[in-house]
């Protein structure tokens, strides 16, 4: 398999993207959004956040996971038919790196952006933030939705404070288990109409992730593209220009993406069954809890975790999120 040409970034607003999309034929997109639940979210939020987790959810500020989910799920929706989206959480005390846990019991998606709010702060009291970090059983998992669905289009929007887990020895080849297994992952899902979007919260830092937005091989096409949140919300003072901005970014890819599957002919749209190769658990919240989201969901305050002594020197010298 030959190496897939890099997409290049081209537009400059909302307009010109929904333009691209409408010009390359896109009627219906099916939203899967995957969340890092890795223990650095207590303290990447250090200057980016004002020192809090970026799960924290006290207070009228959405967190930044909170925000990308309002903006983000809002645009992509518009194309999602029947506006059902499954959720994953990925890197917490039951799945670390190796599988994925459901919002809700049986896969059952959630309702709408405001149903997957809703549900994201009905579970963080209930989930023990860990890792390491690996985006490989996210992505199986949506691979394993989109077969199921007969191969209609998807779009994988993955949120995460942190790189995956490895050393600074990316760029020269020298990969870690998780780097590799995402890298596979990555390049296994080129085979399906699959877009991936991965948006990086919190104060990075984002080296890895640039590379893995460009110099991925051997992929059928360009599948991956990384936005990075911290650097947009500095760029724009006023919260429109923020939230254009940040949509403008994570669908710059999208046109050419779809264009690039159509002209492989993958989208069908008979849905057939197949066995999921991903372990998907879960949520950890009993299931008598399971139909109780039109409750308010309680306010949830992490406390401000500093990482332990020599954690940020740590972290300048290996270019790297440690354990996350």
């Amino acid at each position: 398999m030959a190496a897939c040409q890099s997409i290049p970034d081209k537009f400059n607003n909302i307009y010109e993207v929904k333009n691209a999309l409408n010009n390359a034929g896109l009627e219906s997109a099916n939203l899967i959004i995957g969340i890092d639940f890795t223990k650095s979210n207590e303290w990447t939020g250090r200057c980016s956040f004002d020192g809090k987790s970026l799960h924290q959810t006290c207070g009228p500020v959405q967190n930044p996971y909170q925000h990308v989910i309002s903006v983000l799920g809002s645009t992509l929706l518009g194309y999602d038919d029947d506006k059902k989206i499954p959720c994953f959480g990925f890197g917490d005390a039951s799945t670390h790196d190796q599988r994925v846990f459901s919002f809700y019991h049986h896969e059952r998606p959630c309702d709408g952006v405001e149903g997957v709010l809703r549900r994201y702060k009905e579970l963080l009291p209930h989930i023990t933030l860990s890792g390491p970090t690996s985006f490989a059983p996210l992505i199986h998992a949506a691979i394993d939705i989109v077969k199921n669905s007969g191969n209609q289009f998807h779009i994988l929007l993955i949120v995460a404070d942190g790189q995956v887990t490895g050393t600074s020895a990316f760029q020269r080849g020298i990969l870690t288990q998780q780097e590799r297994e995402t890298i596979d992952a990555i390049v296994t899902a080129s085979n399906y109409p699959l877009s991936i979007i991965m948006v990086g919260v919190g104060d990075g830092p984002w080296n890895t992730m640039e590379a893995f937005d460009d110099a991925i091989p051997v992929r059928k096409f360009d599948n991956f593209q990384f936005v990075n949140y911290t650097e947009i919300m500095a760029e724009y003072r006023d919260a429109t220009s923020r939230d254009i901005a940040l949509a403008v970014e994570a669908l710059m890819e999208l046109p050419e993406q779809y264009e690039q599957i159509k002209n492989m002919n993958w989208i069908r749209e008979s849905p057939f069954s197949i066995r999921n190769s991903v372990n998907v658990i879960p949520p950890p919240i009993p299931v008598t809890q399971e139909y109780q989201s039109s409750k308010p969901s309680p306010q949830v305050c992490y406390g401000n975790i500093q990482p332990p002594p020599n954690h940020f020197k740590a972290r300048r010298h290996h270019r790297m999120v440690a354990n996350s």
